[in-house]
């Protein structure tokens, strides 16, 4: 294999990028070249500062042909120069490198020493690798695990958060029977309140034909949660807007909203890649508490996941209690630390 340091995402074609990805051990909408390039561009929201970090973007090829791609940066990190994967930490829920598996241990080898090696500029600034939000189902895992080993460095391996996702593989019903029993009768219940309420609660999928007006409705909604507010300062509300438009864009956005008495009073906000739904945000208006609107609002959209044959809803991190009354079931995501002695 033959490593390249590239100086930016310019230097990597996008298609071959997401067609390697579209086969690689890891395929999460995170890992797109173009979520990937646009959360490069905004550092996560200002997650990171841009004094103090330096895009690590490594290809590897074989006869020209692109096997390998390791999404990286320098930065300061708990006082330490660290090489993290670009996404982390705080809202690209799963990350990895990108290679097919067959690939993958070679591929992990080669990278390991490109990066120690002179050929990367200032070789000795890292001290270590601090890579978050590996699926636990990586053989990412297992590999950094037995490199660790054999080059004589420090390997911390840890559950980061949970990941609940619910398994939809039939009908509504068969979802629901599926489901705690006070549970389901509660999700049952408030859906049809809602419905015989007399104040004209529908829903609607967004056809995003006002792209900026639906960003900011559902950025409005978010804002009622005091967390989200604060969350929501200017460069995260920038990153935000750049990320729904880029999903619009290559068409894996999935924005819902809930309205009663003619105003919107829900939204979630949702990829829809590979076949399921990954549930990546939510907004409610509290002045409509009364009719449940998240509750209302994501049995709707499990319902609709139903109808449509997506096999999956991923809560994606988080262990929000909610989650578990719809039946979601934990997978994690982990985080890993290789520290070499400089």
């Amino acid at each position: 294999m033959k490593y390249t340091l590239c100086k930016n995402f310019s230097e990597i074609n996008p298609q071959e990028w997401n067609d390697l990805l579209s086969s690689s051990i890891t395929d999460t909408p995170f890992l797109r070249y173009e979520y990937q390039s646009t959360w490069w561009d905004n550092l996560g929201g200002s997650e990171w500062s841009r004094q103090n970090a330096e895009l690590i973007l490594v290809t590897a090829r074989e006869d020209e042909k692109l096997v390998g791609v390791a999404p990286l940066f320098i930065s300061e990190y708990e006082g330490k120069p660290a090489l993290l994967l670009i996404g982390s930490i705080e809202i690209s829920d799963y990350l990895d490198l990108i290679v097919r598996s067959e690939d993958h241990a070679r591929f992990v080898t080669g990278l390991l020493n490109f990066l120690a090696s002179d050929e990367l500029p200032n070789p000795r600034r890292w001290s270590g690798l601090d890579w978050y939000n590996l699926p636990d189902s990586s053989p990412t895992l297992a590999v950094l695990k037995s490199e660790s080993a054999q080059r004589g460095w420090t390997h911390l391996e840890e559950i980061y958060r949970p990941t609940p996702r619910i398994a939809l593989n039939g009908s509504f019903e068969q979802y629901l029977s599926q489901v705690e029993k006070k549970q389901r009768h509660e999700i049952r219940r408030k859906m049809r309140r809602a419905e015989e309420s007399g104040r004209n609660v529908r829903w609607y999928i967004s056809d995003m034909q006002d792209v900026e007006a639906e960003i900011e409705n559902f950025l409005s909604l978010m804002e009622h949660d005091e967390g989200k507010a604060v969350f929501l300062q200017e460069e995260m509300r920038e990153q935000m807007r750049a990320i729904i438009r880029t999903a619009h864009e290559h068409g894996w956005l999935w924005l819902a909203f809930l309205e009663a008495d003619n105003q919107r009073i829900a939204a979630c906000l949702n990829f829809d890649y590979k076949n399921k739904l990954w549930g990546y945000n939510a907004g409610v208006n509290r002045d409509f508490m009364e009719l449940s609107p998240g509750w209302v609002l994501l049995g709707l959209t499990l319902q609709w996941a139903c109808e449509n044959n997506r096999s999956e809803f991923d809560f994606m991190r988080g262990d929000e209690e909610y989650k578990y009354r719809f039946g979601a079931v934990n997978q994690y995501v982990m985080r890993v630390q290789l520290m070499r002695d400089l």
